[in-house]
């Protein structure tokens, strides 16, 4: 029998629904509690499963969460659900109807894009994992369009799919895996893999060097809510195409091939581009878009005169540019009667948590301020600000 089979029986079922939303400081009580009359090592399992799932509404919404079944390295890598959403809707427009999912993990992808209304065989070759992805596609209700397969993804015939989806596990022993041939399988397999099929989308890390993406491929980096989660490269759509995408929207930024913008004086504004829009490489498209240039040339921060509405970037009033030097901070902060400092740093050793110890050790006032650690022109700086649109309370205005 296996780990998860005895959470699927009657007396499973029912232990997991008295344990629901059983909070940490409880589960001793009613652990103890239950097995009085539940095998000991069954009470552990829902106990165990409850607290996955709880970790797990995050990334799944807590109506899929309570109904799913999840191992500790599931919750870990899985794809979040709107992420997932994204690409099963985008392979749903691309014509796609029926996938191979290779490497599906316990499905969180499989359930996306069966939920788009497209056929998928599920693979993966760890037993456990596998007959977890086919609980959750039965927990769902998704049976009907989701096969799961125990299976070495090198080995599966993928030619009655219309595309292949590859979801390469980059954790080892040690942690996570950096170079995508240490991938398993490797990117180098994987790229193969998606070359065979007439679309094909890959999942990889985020840092993935640009210079490791095949001619052949598209390129996407996928933001949600301001956090970058993954980069997909998709082969059958638009060699060479470079894009960053915004969740939830989905906003998409389409990259142009633009050279990189010129440094210029910091402006009245400043601009934070979205991580997935940096780690695209398409920082001269905002900043074009902005009628900007770069604090520094080797800083992702975008400055400009006036203020424009964009999706891309998070604009912020600057009213302080200083040298970087503490004591100066801490006086300046003092005399604006600043209480809540938010520190966020691009090109700076320092800890922010560090510095805000260091320059408010106690609030002094009502006002708020955001200081950014950074260089500007080679030489470090701090610029002190306020978030544009909100009143500038950094400088005392209320």
């Amino acid at each position: 029998m296996t780990v998860l089979a005895p959470l699927l029986t009657p007396e499973g079922r029912a232990l997991l629904e008295a344990v629901r939303g059983t909070a940490p400081a409880d589960e001793l009580a009613v652990a103890t509690r239950l097995r009085r009359e539940h095998p000991a090592e069954l009470v552990s399992a829902a106990i165990g499963q409850a607290r996955l799932r709880q970790r797990a509404a995050v990334k799944f919404g807590a109506a899929d969460a309570e109904r799913m079944f999840f191992t500790p390295n599931g919750v870990e890598q899985s794809t979040r659900a709107s992420v997932a959403g994204h690409r099963a809707e985008r392979m749903k427009a691309l014509g796609v109807t029926s996938v191979a999912d290779l490497c599906c993990g316990i499905g969180g992808d499989a359930i996306a894009l069966a939920r788009a209304g497209i056929r998928v065989l599920a693979v993966d070759r760890d037993p456990a994992t596998a007959e977890v992805a086919r609980a959750n596609a039965e927990a769902l209700g998704l049976s009907a369009l989701i096969e799961v397969r125990e299976a070495d993804v090198t080995e599966v015939d993928t030619g009655g799919y219309d595309a292949v989806f590859v979801d390469p596990a980059r954790r080892g022993g040690r942690g996570r895996i950096f170079d995508p041939e240490a991938y398993s399988p490797p990117l180098s397999w994987a790229v193969g893999a998606a070359l065979t099929a007439p679309r094909a989308a890959l999942k990889i890390a985020p840092g993935v060097p640009h210079e490791a993406i095949p001619a052949e491929a598209e390129a996407e980096w996928i933001s949600d809510g301001g956090d970058v989660k993954e980069a997909v490269l998709w082969f059958g759509t638009e060699p060479g195409a470079v894009r960053a995408t915004l969740l939830p929207g989905p906003r998409t930024l389409l990259g142009r091939g633009l050279p990189d913008p010129q440094v210029r004086p910091v402006g009245r504004y400043l601009y934070e581009p979205d991580g997935a829009v940096i780690r695209a490489h398409l920082v001269a498209d905002v900043a074009e878009e902005l009628d900007g240039g770069l604090i520094d040339e080797t800083i992702a921060y975008v400055t400009a005169d006036t203020l424009r509405p964009t999706p891309y970037a998070t604009a912020y009033e600057i009213t302080d540019r200083l040298p970087f030097n503490v004591k100066r901070l801490k006086a300046l902060l003092r005399e604006r009667g600043v209480g809540i400092l938010t520190v966020k740093k691009r090109g700076s050793a320092v800890e922010p948590e560090e510095l805000r110890r260091k320059v408010l050790p106690k609030g002094h006032g009502p006002h708020s301020a955001t200081v950014f650690l950074t260089r500007v022109a080679g030489a470090p700086t701090m610029l002190v600000g306020a978030p544009a649109g909100q009143a500038v309370t950094a400088a005392g205005a209320s």
